[in-house]
């Protein structure tokens, strides 16, 4: 199978290579319900050493530049109370935290969480956290931008390997919620 976007030499559907997966994300793939069907979720063996957007986009497609998201876990803080959300904007933006994120989670204060608590609470690794497989209950903010683009490439729950999708399935994960200006 030849992927989407990118220049990779493995691409295969997420649900047929469900070991390569961390546990959270396998599971989300074998349970997938949303509007684009679960063969449309490909997976893309990459290096580990080359995670990082820039290097990666060199390596592997400089047009994966604008195809390219991330998601990262943000804790909103009110009354001594904390919540955790996980973001997603294109990888040519930052995220909103004090602005759009704040707002919408009704948060006195809003932050990236700690790399622990991250990857604890997610079950994934630093670097490859990805909205697909997120923990019960989480809201998912996803950036309008990235529902746009036809393909979208990001992490898959691992360092190595990556995930990629119609922007347009963001929109029906669990938990997710479409926001104008979540990326700036």
């Amino acid at each position: 199978m030849r992927a989407p976007l990118g220049d990779f030499d493995n691409a295969t559907p997420a649900p047929d290579c469900l070991g390569l997966l961390t546990a959270p994300v396998a599971e989300a793939v074998r349970a997938w319900s949303n509007d684009v069907p679960a063969d449309q979720l490909i997976y893309v063996d990459t290096d580990p050493e080359i995670a990082d957007t820039a290097a990666f986009a060199e390596h592997y497609g400089a047009g994966l530049l604008d195809a390219s998201a991330n998601c990262v876990v943000v804790a909103g803080r009110r009354g001594g109370e904390s919540t955790l959300t996980a973001c997603v904007v294109l990888s040519r933006t930052r995220v909103d935290v004090n602005g759009a994120a704040r707002k919408h989670l009704g948060a006195r204060k809003a932050s990236f969480a700690p790399m622990d608590t991250a990857v604890g609470e997610t079950g994934m690794e630093y670097g490859g956290i990805t909205p697909v497989g997120l923990p019960a209950g989480w809201p998912l903010l996803v950036d309008s931008a990235v529902t746009g683009v036809p393909w979208v490439l990001i992490g898959s729950g691992r360092r190595r390997g990556k995930l990629i999708l119609p922007g347009k399935a963001f929109a029906g994960l669990p938990g997710a919620v479409v926001i104008d200006g979540l990326g700036v």
